[in-house]
């Protein structure tokens, strides 16, 4: 099999790869649906149950068997949801909120069941609960004035010019007792998918932006601005006890006034709420990051470890490193790298506990990583950083990841011209040029529109380097067998010329453009962490002075292969090629343990990052595979070439 054919093979397997996850994708997407619209049924029976039922007695038939067709329902769409460790929990919820209803119990007992099965619901089929980025109170009032006064009435009464003509009729959103029990989310699902049965149509062709803006401002309606007001104080007084209860964007929409105020003074819930559902952007700064995300998600973790829900934990765990510490991994690794390392461990030890061991060994495990995060504190306590200590950090990161991405494609720009099929160049230059685009466009994303998850980050780097590696594997060996003598030169007299089909084009391309991507997006992530530091000077030299090493690099490796004999840079560069394989698998598997999709075994082994080697045994086990493959695949070589030396010779 040719080279071009090889690499066009893994390209095939890569585009199964990807139609298959499309597919798994899709079937998310469908369940994702699903228990949107379970939550929304469990939401609306939590919200209009109190209409149905005062004091044990049945005030509307109609609103009553609704109820009970909802509970019904429910059940049902859990049913059809895929299993889970937390689904029965779910179906027992769900069973008790039914029977509460069929005992027209008080709205308040109701209500709380129809929250705690929902909560429950949400861990075990997670669905975004939240804007993905904040959200526009003016466009939402806006397009209140456009879309739903008509009906609504200006201040949000239920009193518009169409009111009288509709049956039911419309909500009145300043009814102050419906209004604390329903939530941003539950407004928003209602906005997006209407309401059955009512004149409340789907408004899901408006830009989810808009429909979320537009949830967040009718949440505002049942609030005065005396109150909003006193909630701006109750918050500028910096009570972390009440912050706790809003991390982020998604703890405000899903929270309800009435669920906040079973821990909370009912006049502190209000204001809080009325405050923060008029302002958002104040709860999105005071989103944890960094040390405190890491702590936040390893406590709320080992609480689902000890509630027995490893799953939960699992991801939780994976949030703290990924989400929390690595972000600043750059800085640590600059100013103390054994700390660094002394963390990844823990982190992997306490993943391992939370997949294999016991409660105790978690919390043990939790406990080690909680010192080390002392020391972090103590790490990072001046902001500011020497700045040569940033200057190092930039230089090494781009010189490390770039000298990897220059072997390859170097390797490619002296194979085509040995080969005489310098045509094909330029589809090598288009590659690395566009990835170095890519990159940059993956900054500008991740910095400034939307947030890459700490997960999206590692199984980008995985895939590539993976993907990478195993095509280089290919390479290497098939470079390996022209080298032996003759048989470069007989497949250039036989097999090359100077045409290139768009199918090897395209080859050539995909594996310049892999090659470079992923380390172009490593280094961005770095350095985006890097620059918290503010030594911008120091970092712009690191950099500009890696990329002047990096020249330097390539102009030797370019003058030193074109002088080598085409054998001998076959044979030498075989080697080399061979040996970035393994590096590369062992950095792929790694960074997909950091992503949850691979099983981590601790291996008591030395961690050498620049050789990919690290103390697991998945990743030692993957490149021990291809060290073995490689032996192997040389020594058949080997073999078959002295076979047919042999046959010439007879």
């Amino acid at each position: 099999m040719t080279n071009v054919k090889k690499i066009q093979y893994w390209i095939t397997l890569s585009i199964i790869s990807c139609i298959l996850n499309a597919g798994s994708t899709l079937a998310q997407v469908a369940n994702a649906d699903d228990s949107k619209q379970l939550w929304q049924l469990l939401d609306y029976v939590a919200v209009d149950y109190s209409g149905a039922v005062i004091d044990g007695v049945v005030t509307s038939e109609a609103e009553y068997s609704e109820m009970l067709d909802f509970t019904e329902s429910a059940k049902s769409l859990l049913q059809a949801l895929p299993e889970h460790g937390l689904k029965p929990n779910i179906a027992k919820m769900i069973g008790q909120l039914q029977a509460a209803v069929l005992r027209k119990e008080e709205s308040k007992d109701v209500a709380h069941l129809a929250q705690q099965a929902n909560a429950l619901l949400i861990a075990a089929y997670p669905f975004p609960v939240a804007p993905r980025t904040i959200p526009d109170l003016a466009r939402g009032q806006s397009l209140y004035a456009a879309q739903c006064a008509s009906c609504h009435g200006i201040e949000g009464r239920g009193d518009g010019l169409l009111a009288n003509s509709l049956d039911p009729k419309p909500i009145a959103f300043t009814d102050v007792a419906r209004a604390r029990t329903r939530s941003i989310m539950a407004l928003y699902q209602v906005i997006s998918q209407g309401v059955a049965g009512t004149s409340m149509v789907s408004f899901n062709s408006l830009p989810e932006d808009d429909r979320w803006a537009l949830a967040f401002y009718v949440g505002t309606l049942s609030h005065s601005q005396s109150a909003r007001e006193q909630g701006k104080q109750l918050w500028n007084k910096n009570d972390n006890e009440l912050k706790r209860h809003f991390p982020d964007l998604a703890a405000l929409t899903t929270i309800t006034e009435a669920r906040l105020s079973e821990t909370r003074p009912e006049n502190i819930a209000r204001t809080i709420t009325a405050y923060l559902r008029s302002d958002p952007a104040v709860v999105e700064a005071n989103k944890p990051v960094g040390l405190r995300l890491a702590r936040l998600q390893l406590a709320e973790s080992l609480t689902a470890v000890r509630a027995g829900d490893r799953n939960l934990a699992t991801r939780l765990s994976l949030s703290a490193y990924l989400d929390g510490f690595e972000p600043l991994e750059p800085i640590i690794a600059t100013r103390d790298a054994s700390l660094m390392i002394a963390i990844e461990k823990g982190m992997l030890n306490y993943r391992s506990a939370v997949s294999k061991g016991t409660v105790a060994d978690a919390e043990i495990a939790a406990a080690q990583i909680e010192q080390l995060f002392l020391h972090v504190e103590k790490v990072i306590e001046n902001n500011n950083a020497d700045p040569s200590t940033t200057f190092i950090g930039a230089f090494t990161i781009l010189l490390r990841e770039g000298v990897e991405a220059l072997l390859i494609i170097i390797g490619m720009i002296t194979f085509l011209k040995k080969t005489d099929r310098s045509n094909a160049l330029r589809h090598v230059h288009r590659g690395w040029v566009s990835a170095l685009f890519a990159g940059v466009l993956t900054w500008v994303i991740a910095t400034y529109l939307i947030g890459i998850s700490g997960a999206s980050r590692e199984i980008t780097e995985g895939v590539g380097s993976i993907f990478a590696a195993v095509v280089l594997l290919g390479v290497g060996l098939w470079m390996h067998q022209k080298s032996s003598a003759g048989k470069w030169q007989d497949y250039l007299d036989r097999k090359l010329s100077n045409a290139i089909s768009s199918s090897s084009a395209w080859a050539i391309y995909i594996l310049a453009f892999i090659a470079v991507y992923r380390e172009v997006f490593e280094t961005v992530l770095f350095y985006s962490a890097l620059a918290a530091d503010g030594n911008n000077v120091a970092l712009i030299a690191g950099f500009f002075s890696a990329v002047l090493v990096l020249m330097v690099i390539a102009w030797v490796l370019l003058r030193t292969s074109a002088r080598m004999p085409l054998g001998t840079f076959f044979s030498l560069t075989s080697f080399l090629v061979m040996i970035l394989a393994i590096i590369l698998i062992g950095k792929g598997v790694s960074a997909l343990q950091e992503a949850g999709w691979v099983s981590i075994n601790i291996f008591d082994i030395p961690r050498m990052e620049w050789l990919g080697l690290y103390p697991t045994l998945e990743t030692f086990t993957a490149q021990a595979v291809v060290a073995l493959v490689i032996i192997g695949g040389y020594s058949w070589l080997s073999v078959r070439n002295k076979m047919v030396k042999k046959s010439k010779t007879n």
